[in-house]
């Protein structure tokens, strides 16, 4: 059998040490895997210093907020404790109305006095005058009445269909030497009586009826 050249050999040789060495992946893996441990570590840091930094303002904001709502607070005046003022003086009671007398106490005292007063500023001092209950001229049934009687024999009555001065009212005129013949309404448009719009009222009637000014 012939022997075999050595050159295969040799080629299979020569190609291992041609052929470059592959680097072992171990030790190709060691440097990526410390750049990442780096860049974590880098990451880590910087969030640390991220926190810190967050937890050092956190007193800061605090503490500026508690200086605001001190000045706030001494802003405000401070509130008067009401038990030290003075208690309010009460309202005095308002004066009782001369209209709410009883209906015969307020035309006896009030009423009458002040219409006496008038007809004689009138020159018409009346002979009488008087609160009566008695027969109604004219029509007749029993009323309550300011009956006057002034010189030269004028008389008047007032009549009111019950003891209040809001009740209906009528009143009658008689000239000296006769007899009443006419009832006439009184205030019966009126919704408020008092005593200033009696008096007023009345002593135009007898004016319209040419009672006063030498009439």
């Amino acid at each position: 059998m012939p022997d075999v050249p050595d050159t295969t050999a040799g080629v299979k040789g020569s190609a291992k040490a041609d052929s470059p060495a592959s680097p072992n992946k171990r030790e190709a893996a060691v440097p990526t895997d410390q750049a990442a441990k780096s860049k974590t570590a880098d990451q880590a840091s910087s969030i640390d210093q991220s926190a810190k930094a967050a937890t050092a303002d956190k007193p800061v904001k605090a503490e500026k907020a508690a200086k605001s709502a001190d000045a706030g607070q001494s802003a405000k005046p401070a509130k008067t404790d009401s038990a030290d003022q003075p208690p309010k003086p009460a309202k005095p009671a308002p004066k009782p109305k001369p209209e709410d007398k009883p209906f015969a106490a307020f035309i006896q005292e009030n009423l009458l006095p002040s219409l006496s007063k008038s007809l004689t500023e009138r020159e018409q001092a009346p002979i009488s005058l008087e609160l009566v209950e008695g027969e109604r001229p004219v029509v007749g049934g029993r009323c309550w009445m300011i009956q006057g009687e002034l010189p030269a024999g004028r008389r008047f009555w007032l009549c009111f269909e019950s003891d209040a001065i809001t009740s209906g009212k009528t009143i009658v005129l008689a000239e000296s030497g006769s007899d009443p013949s006419l009832l006439e309404s009184f205030l019966i448009d009126e919704k408020r009586i008092n005593q200033a719009l009696l008096e007023s009222r009345l002593l135009q009637r007898l004016n319209g009826q040419k009672w006063f000014g030498g009439n």
